[in-house]
């Protein structure tokens, strides 16, 4: 656990239990984790060991069966889901494998729509989303869809749509899943660069080693529980 003390996200004593057919499962079990702001941490594991149900957790897609989540300082387990909506929309950025991206809008109007979400008026909005493109490197592709577009590049795409709203943390599960080995390193030169220039904090969740080679401290967790928690040396 980071000894920093200002956390983007803490959890204490967390567990999550499903109900698969009446029959409890087990996802999480009493994972204490902390992470610090401007830190890079890759969540490793093998399928089933609970990463994407961390991520879930703290990025209040899901909530815990016991135990107490905090980002940014604000407890998750006080929000209503209206608020937890609210606290996703400002203070977190989510990049998925499968990259959600609205297939019939243009990338410049998919990095808008959050914006739009937020009130921000249609100029600064429009403004915004090109400059966060411009920044990632596809700011003259602003107007193609996302069918016109390789994988890398609609993953920029998303990863533009995440950080255009000044987010406290980036949420980024399987991000690696859908890219070729050149792609990925593009993608984590990309990360690491947020990381570094930004001072973003990042959360992934992957099975890649090639991933985990990016993060500078490094979350190994086995049926649902925190086995290793090391910082990267030289990272």
């Amino acid at each position: 656990m980071s000894s920093a003390s200002q956390a983007v996200a803490r959890c204490v004593n967390v567990s999550r239990i499903y109900e698969e057919d009446a029959v409890p499962v087990t996802a999480l079990t009493n994972v204490d984790f902390e992470l610090a702001q401007g830190e890079f941490v890759g969540l490793a594991g093998p399928s089933g060991s609970g990463k994407s149900t961390l991520l879930n957790l703290i990025g209040g897609l899901d909530r815990a069966s016991q135990g107490e989540i905090a980002v940014d300082g604000v407890a998750l387990q006080t929000l209503n889901e209206t608020q937890l909506a609210d606290l996703r929309l400002h203070k977190i950025g989510f990049v998925f494998q499968s990259y959600n991206l609205v297939p019939v809008l243009s990338a410049q109007e998919n990095v808008e729509f959050i914006l739009q979400l937020q009130g921000v008026h249609p100029t600064a909005r429009r403004e915004r989303a090109l400059d966060a493109l411009a920044s990632l490197g596809i700011g003259t592709l602003a107007h193609r869809r996302p069918g016109e577009l390789s994988s890398g590049q609609q993953q920029r795409v998303a990863i533009a749509r995440s950080i255009v709203t000044n987010p406290v943390l980036l949420l980024a599960d399987e991000p690696s899943a859908n890219l070729d080995s050149a792609t990925t390193e593009e993608l984590l030169k990309l990360l690491r660069r947020l990381n570094d220039e930004r001072g973003l904090s990042i959360l992934t969740a992957t099975h890649d080693p090639l991933v985990m080679g990016y993060a500078k401290r490094r979350v190994q967790l086995r049926d649902g529980a925190i086995v290793e928690d090391a910082a990267v040396s030289g990272a």
